[in-house]
């Protein structure tokens, strides 16, 4: 073998070993970018089934909220109902008695002063039961938006975290 064989066999082996070398290194670099992409996607997917449980349960309060108000509302609704069935019922046995009265009225005088005597309290229960009704109606209102009031606080809360 000549030298400049040997030198040419040399160099090629050499050029052979580094495109080798070079190859290992492209290999390694391209499984730990690999590895480390897998890891980001692993970590993104679980990222992103938390949320969705997050979302999920959040969703689930929201729902129990709402069934929570709409029970206040109409449990809160059949009782203002009852109280003014009540109050009809009372101004029906007011207005009877009324009738009977007149039955025993000897004067005008007597029947203009009965009269009289029905509207101005006729008028003032009916201004006590209308306060009575409208507290009531308020109160039931407030009560009713509570649990949803209380989600939305909530989700203010969660979300200007998140943002």
């Amino acid at each position: 073998m000549t030298s400049k064989t040997k030198t040419t066999v040399e160099a090629a082996t050499k050029g052979f070993d580094q495109t080798v070398t070079s190859l290992k290194g492209g290999v390694e670099q391209a499984t730990a970018g690999f590895a480390q992409t897998q890891a980001q996607v692993q970590e993104g997917m679980e990222k992103a089934m938390k949320t969705t449980e997050e979302l999920m349960a959040f969703g689930q309060g929201n729902f129990e909220a709402f069934t929570k108000a709409g029970q206040i509302w109409a449990a809160g609704v059949q009782d203002i109902s009852k109280q003014f069935a009540a109050t009809a019922q009372a101004s029906f046995d007011e207005t009877l008695s009324l009738f009977k009265a007149f039955g025993t009225v000897k004067s005008l005088k007597d029947a203009v002063e009965l009269q009289s005597s029905l509207t101005r309290t006729s008028l003032e229960k009916a201004v006590a039961e209308t306060t009575k009704l409208t507290d009531a109606s308020l109160k039931l209102t407030e009560q009713a938006l509570a649990p949803i009031s209380a989600r939305v606080s909530l989700a203010i809360e969660k979300f200007s975290k998140a943002a």
